[in-house]
């Protein structure tokens, strides 16, 4: 494939641009990814209901989730990474892309650019991009890819991004495409976002997890987060109690400990028994692991949905012993 132009703008979440000594601030918890934003004038094509970047939206444009994305000159965001390549807290770098006409060629471009400069571990989370594509992509030294599910049904995804939205995606497709990424990164080298809180049952999102992990597939976890001007605005987050459950779900299911068909559910399709003993469950509870955040290696996702002051969703460093007692005391 021909050099392509690399992009004049990149947006950077607001954590990675204070990492990269682009802007001045303070961070509770540093983020140990370095997370890339694709620049484009105008929103995204898409119209997802719980996205700032969606075409419908009247979010403010430099927003994704919680965090804002303040743009700067691609090679001066290069140029800062390949000095900080060498700093033990940068773990990975993660472009995220918007959807646009020749998006892939803007992805393409930056990938090849940042794994010629630094060896640093370097992820794309996309649309749905086609087999040729994601061979490029790996070829150029992209070592994982995500492509996100969102939602865990095909109803409710019609209805948050797809059809019942006037947006792209199709629901046939995103698992489509998943499938295919498998054949070309590997198993468990590709990733998916499922967001808690959409609509969906605990039975309905936890069953989602076990079709992702038996396809080769990660599932990173989100909880839904309301932002002003999109259309889910008025969606509340989902319950801490709610989001415990589904994360020792995740954890148990992922790590192959047990699996959707040996847990028990009640009337309301409200999990009640995860399927191992109730000793080995306050084990890994204690632990705190299955409360950190889930994705890419080296992914923390400081405050991505959730305020700093709480409550923490997704823990982007290890639970300390009071936070862990909290968690224990939400009944899981």
């Amino acid at each position: 494939m021909t050099a392509l132009r690399l992009p004049e703008k990149i947006r950077v979440s607001v954590g990675s641009a204070i990492v990269l000594g682009l802007i001045r601030g303070k961070l509770d918890a540093k983020p140990t990814t370095i997370y890339l934003l694709t620049h484009h004038q105008g929103k995204c094509l898409a119209n997802c209901g719980f996205c700032p970047q969606a075409k419908a939206s009247k979010s403010r444009a430099d927003m994704l989730a919680r965090i804002t994305w303040p743009a700067f000159p691609t090679e001066q965001v290069i140029s800062n990474i390949e000095t900080l390549a060498e700093e033990p807290n940068i773990k990975r770098i993660c472009i995220q892309a918007l959807n646009y006409p020749n998006v892939f060629n803007d992805v393409f471009a930056l990938a090849e650019e940042i794994r010629s400069r630094t060896d640093v571990a370097l992820s794309v989370s996309c649309q749905p991009f086609n087999s040729a594509q994601m061979k490029l992509l790996a070829e150029v030294g992209v070592d994982k890819i995500s492509v996100a599910l969102d939602a865990a049904t095909k109803e409710l995804f019609d209805r948050v991004k797809g059809t019942r939205t006037n947006s792209p995606y199709r629901w046939e497709t995103q698992r489509e495409t998943l499938l295919k990424a498998v054949q070309v990164f590997g198993k468990n080298r590709v990733y998916t976002h499922l967001v808690v809180g959409l609509g969906e049952t605990e039975k309905e999102i936890i069953q989602a997890i076990q079709w992702c992990t038996d396809c080769g597939v990660y599932p990173s976890l989100f909880a839904f987060t309301p932002i002003p001007g999109t259309a889910l605005e008025a969606l509340p987050q989902p319950s801490v109690t709610t989001y415990r459950r589904v994360q020792l779900a995740h954890y148990l299911i992922v790590h192959g400990k047990t699996r959707f068909e040996h847990m028990k559910f009640d009337e309301d399709e409200q999990l009640i028994d995860h399927g191992i003993s109730k000793r080995l469950l306050q084990r890994i509870i204690e632990t705190g692991t299955p409360f950190l955040t889930s994705g890419c290696p080296g992914c923390n996702r400081p405050y991505y949905n959730e305020r700093p002051g709480g409550p923490l969703y997704n823990y982007p460093r290890q639970p300390l012993p009071d936070e862990i007692r909290a968690i224990k005391e939400h009944q899981i």
